[in-house]
């Protein structure tokens, strides 16, 4: 569904992903994983064209995405959840789900409204208070319902669940089992090693902008030493 090719990233003269490649399949979870500051979000924001690759190819369900406009990325079928949320401060939470609502595939059971508050009732309950007005965990709900609103193939997540609390942790890691079992395609950075490799299919180490190493949650397990190598301190 998605593959990335080798690509090269830039912030102005200053590289920072070094040939990076990567896929996610159709119905997978994949995780990111690596120290602060090794290129996974900046893999992120490739893919998103936010910051797009100077170098390299990234396609996506079949199509070339690395020159596209971001917004057309998102309509191709990613849905993002941001490092930090980013939802809208001045909106309702109604009204920040409400903006990306959109079924362009014709799905027959799409994500709406009504269907993020099934899978977040705290949001119904909160629907008419203002996004600065809730919890960091309810800003993190809203975010996902909003991606998951734009009816996604892939969902993208940037730090899952960082800075909220324990429950909330919990609650985050059972919606994503529940949307693997559903079919959809998730690519996750996060820290929380335990909760990945008990969601996750499989794994990138990023170290340096490049995939220092990667495999399937079985191999993981059986190699603990990869952890230390790219994860400790």
């Amino acid at each position: 569904m998605l593959k990335v090719d080798n690509i090269e990233t830039f912030y102005g003269e200053s590289q920072v992903l070094f040939g990076m490649s990567m896929e996610v399949n159709d119905g997978e979870v994949v995780t990111l994983m690596g120290r602060n500051g090794m290129g996974k979000t900046t893999t992120v924001r490739s893919i998103m064209c936010f910051t797009p690759a100077r170098n390299g190819s990234i396609t996506f369900d079949g199509e070339r995405t690395e020159h596209l406009p971001a917004f057309r990325v998102a309509q191709s079928g990613i849905g993002l959840v941001p490092e930090g949320r980013q939802i809208f401060p001045n909106l309702s939470v109604y009204e920040n789900l409400f903006a990306t609502s959109a079924n362009r595939r014709n799905e027959a059971n799409p994500w709406t409204v009504e269907r993020v508050y099934d899978l977040f009732p705290r949001l119904a309950e909160r629907r008419d208070h203002m996004g600065n007005q809730i919890s960091g965990g309810e800003q993190q709900m809203v975010a996902i319902g909003r991606a998951l609103a734009t009816n996604p193939k892939l969902l993208i997540l940037d730090e899952a669940t960082e800075g909220l609390a324990p429950l909330i942790q919990e609650e985050i890691w059972t919606v994503l089992d529940n949307l693997k079992k559903e079919g959809l395609s998730i690519l996750v950075i996060d820290k929380d090693v335990d909760a990945l490799l008990s969601l996750a299919d499989r794994h990138y180490f990023v170290q340096n902008g490049k995939v220092g190493w990667s495999g399937t949650t079985i191999e993981l397990e059986s190699a603990p030493e990869v952890i230390e190598t790219y994860l400790g301190i």
